[in-house]
């Protein structure tokens, strides 16, 4: 009886530390060629948007970030928000990015760390390792 409550403990807190990714890719039929980054400045994780561009960058889409109002060369906006937890030291934990085209969601993607990552070691991973899959679904069209 006790090793399966040990079990059943250890199973959930497997399943609390799972990713969850949810993407609504852009659709081929939008010529993409340039995205304009709308800077958010209350993200501190230091290499979010620098692995953003590079991510667009390897799909052939060049980008530009930009503050305050949005530029009128820019035809698609890409919003952003990421979110830092603490376990001994801090990782990314939630992320969301939303592309608009004068105003309307054109396509989405959310990552994020169920139970902020649990016990799983998978938690600390790098910006990058964590994001690319999340753009590389998002931009498969391209």
């Amino acid at each position: 009886m006790r090793f399966r409550n040990i079990s059943a403990i250890t199973l959930f807190i497997v399943l609390v530390g799972c990713t969850s990714i949810q993407v609504q890719p852009i659709d081929r039929s939008i010529n993409l060629k340039h995205v304009c980054i709308e800077e958010n400045p209350k993200v501190i994780v230091a290499d979010f948007v620098t692995v953003i561009r590079d991510g667009f960058d390897r799909h052939g889409i060049s980008t530009e970030v930009f503050s305050g109002s949005t530029p009128d060369r820019c035809e698609y906006v890409l919003t952003y928000t990421a979110l830092q937890s603490w376990d001994f030291s801090t990782y990314l934990s939630y992320a969301e990015l939303r592309l608009e085209s004068k105003g309307r969601k054109i396509a989405s993607a959310e990552y994020r760390l169920r139970g902020k990552g649990g016990l799983s070691m998978m938690k600390w991973q790098g910006t990058k390792t964590k994001m690319d899959p999340v753009i590389d679904e998002l931009l498969k069209a391209y």
